[in-house]
């Protein structure tokens, strides 16, 4: 099996860890941030077979417009089109509201790219895995269960994706709360 582009991949995850490096996830033990897009990359390439270097990139890249101080341009310089192009159809607007970004996380789940829902996927079955084994330390039972029933409007509209992924999702929302 021909590997994808190992030096491509080795920069972004240099990229995504120079980017989140201040960053800590919500849960008790404050795990740095950059296992969560690591931990997508591994879904997308160990559990989903895929190995296509712009979606692991893509993978690995997904939050840094969205919560770190990088543009649309840099990754678009550093990365190029397609890779930026499937990170921005997953980046939340975040000039919007919190409930105005989640709406729209379902309106556009059905409408953006292959790619963009494999990398969608991988990130709900991710934090659901995460939600029901290590959950952000103040979030209530009532908001974690309101996070798993989202994720899955979110799911639902992009069903017909990759229906073994979709099995790993739904086996995830099973641990709901």
């Amino acid at each position: 099996m021909r590997m994808g582009n190992i030096p491509l991949i080795l920069k972004a995850l240099d990229f995504a860890a120079h980017k989140h490096r201040d960053q800590r996830r919500k849960n008790v033990e404050a795990s740095p941030y950059i296992n969560h897009p690591i931990e997508l990359a591994r879904v997308l390439s160990n559990e989903g077979g895929f190995i296509s270097s712009e979606l692991l990139c893509a993978a690995l890249l997904h939050d840094t417009v969205e919560d770190t101080q990088t543009t649309e341009e840099e990754l678009r310089e550093e990365f190029g089109e397609g890779i930026t192009r499937i990170v921005m159809e997953v980046s939340d607007d975040k000039t919007k509201t919190k409930a105005e970004r989640k709406r729209l996380q379902v309106v556009h789940a059905s409408t953006i790219s292959h790619h963009a829902k494999l990398v969608k996927l991988a990130d709900k079955i991710c934090n659901l895995r995460d939600m029901a084994h290590s959950p952000p330390t103040n979030w209530s039972l009532e908001r974690r269960r309101e996070y798993f029933d989202w994720s899955k409007q979110v799911v639902d509209q992009m069903r017909g994706t990759h229906p073994q992924w979709e099995a790993l999702f739904d086996a995830a929302y099973a641990e709901r709360p």
